[in-house]
């Protein structure tokens, strides 16, 4: 199917778009774009496939049925491109920015990312967005030419600010590669990064509250009184009214997933009629996001994401686990930090190399993010024991 492109959507062309260039010079593929060969390489990537293991709220060895990073890829991935054949964008580059944008995620989830930027701040911190950039760029060796996956700069700079413009202070990550190759991190992304972006926020917020429900956070009843969720239940009971609780569930928030979708194309359409943008540097330059929700589903919004975060990111369950992870967390950066030999032999190389305590930080940080669950514990239980598990 050909895509139908808005003239302000990104061109796999080069001829037409400079900004789809690599860094690092390749022949690009008789039967992909260039966007179509970055997907390719995320999804082959290592650092794709440990998404597997890597928890989304709860640590990923407390069961089968909750979602990983990688479930939550998957389905941010399918509304970005969703939203992004309605606006005719380049689904190509969505579904790419997409599938990379937790790469950079540590085991258990923001928990880890919270404990590891706690123990790197006095070497510049660690931030998960940062981090995928990290891997792309040079984490990932498998290619004889560079280090990294070579991706296309559109690609590099939806990885690196989907959320906006990166501001003050920039992570040691982006400040890194952003001195080898530009990517104007002060200024917005390209729509189709901000409909990864926003993609990120329908997909998580649906799913946390299905998550919630099957672990006994929270009831039905609860989320029926919140905002634009109410409805959907009383649609669902009035068109089905004998349906068993977890089919009414279900009903429920995909009708709640499609009114967030419908919103952002309806809203995103009306803010790019108004700034009428001729090409992709007018979305950049445009002083504020493209593609947002309306006011009244931003509110919504707001309302639902706090009652998930005081009765599920906050809740006792959660939090007696966090406790825990981060606990482990700091035994092993201390570990490795004190005793490199700790480290497997490729890694202890590599801090061999170091030459200084800022540069084995980052390296035992890199180690450490890479981890999955399972793997995090696994490790932990090997050097410390049964009875610090």
């Amino acid at each position: 199917m050909s895509m139908m492109l808005a003239r302000f959507a990104a061109d796999p062309s080069f001829e037409k778009n400079l900004s789809n260039h690599r860094h690092f010079s390749e022949r690009e593929s008789n039967y992909r774009s260039c966007y179509q060969r970055d997907y390719d390489r995320i999804l082959h990537c290592s650092a794709f496939r440990r998404l597997k293991h890597k928890t989304q709220v709860f640590v990923e060895n407390e069961g089968d049925y909750f979602r990983t990073r990688l479930t939550h890829t998957l389905e941010v991935a399918q509304v970005a491109r969703t939203i992004s054949t309605a606006l005719e964008l380049n689904y190509d580059l969505s579904e790419t920015i997409a599938l990379a944008h937790d790469l950079g995620h540590t085991p258990f989830g923001h928990t880890g990312e919270e404990a590891l930027n706690e123990l790197m701040k006095e070497f510049g911190g660690f931030d998960h967005n940062a981090q995928a950039l990290r891997i792309v760029t040079k984490l990932e060796q498998h290619y004889a030419d560079f280090d990294g996956l070579n991706l296309t700069w559109d690609t590099l700079e939806g990885i690196a600010k989907h959320n906006g413009p990166v501001k003050e202070p920039i992570p040691y990550a982006l400040q890194q590669y952003n001195s080898v190759q530009s990517l104007n991190l002060d200024s917005f992304a390209s729509a189709e990064a901000q409909v990864a972006a926003i993609s990120d926020d329908i997909a998580y917020n649906s799913h946390d509250l299905h998550d919630g429900l099957r672990a006994n956070l929270f009831t039905d009843e609860d989320i029926k009184s919140l905002p634009l969720i109410d409805k959907c239940y009383d649609e669902v009971d009035k068109i089905y009214p004998n349906l068993d609780r977890y089919r009414r569930r279900h009903e429920a928030l995909r009708r709640f997933f499609g009114i967030l979708v419908e919103d952002v194309i309806s809203q995103s359409k009306s803010i790019i009629l108004e700034i009428s943008p001729k090409s992709i540097e007018d979305i950049r330059n445009a002083g504020d996001p493209a593609i947002q929700f309306s006011s009244e589903k931003f509110l919504a919004l707001k309302e639902i994401k706090m009652f998930l975060f005081n009765n599920m990111y906050r809740s006792p369950k959660v939090i007696e686990m966090r406790k825990i992870v981060t606990f482990k967390l700091q035994n092993l950066f201390t570990k490795y930090i004190s005793d490199p030999s700790y480290l497997p032999a490729d890694w202890k190389l590599k801090t061999d190399l170091a030459s200084n305590k800022t540069d084995l930080a980052r390296l035992v940080a890199d180690y450490i993010s890479g981890m999955t669950d399972r793997y995090a514990l696994a490790q932990h239980r090997k050097i410390f024991g049964k009875e610090f598990s």
